[in-house]
């Protein structure tokens, strides 16, 4: 019993390790006029690194199907932008990211979370 009762506090100790530290993100890029599509459900966002054009409209669409607090609100802290997601409709958040950089969101408790990235436009 007690063997038993270890090996599930390994592969525990493995699977958050793994879930928090070692998954990659699944990454997806938009260009001007797109909508981004995000999932959040199971306490995660998917994708969670989006890459979007500074200076250009975005339009990011949520579909919440965890019904739990915590996923009600996500926060774009670095962007002074906030919503609340309604469970099982979309909900769409359009913006225009004014600088390049990084900006993480997530939900009221940093449970959810994601990444923004802001590309300058390249010159062709």
């Amino acid at each position: 019993m007690n063997i038993a009762v270890n090996i599930l506090g390994i592969v525990m100790a493995a699977f958050i390790m793994w879930w928090f530290w070692l998954s990659k993100p699944r990454s997806v890029a938009g260009a001007e006029g797109d909508v981004i599509s995000v999932l959040v459900d199971g306490g995660v966002y998917t994708p969670s690194l989006l890459h979007v054009p500074a200076g250009k409209p975005v339009t990011l669409r949520f579909l919440r199907k965890d019904p739990s607090p915590c996923a009600e609100k996500v926060i774009f802290s670095g962007l002074d932008i906030s919503a609340d997601l309604p469970v099982g409709k979309p909900y769409d958040l359009s913006f225009i990211p004014g600088k390049a950089g990084e900006y993480d969101f997530a939900c009221q408790m940093a449970m959810y979370r994601g990444r923004l990235i802001v590309e300058e436009e390249t010159k062709s």
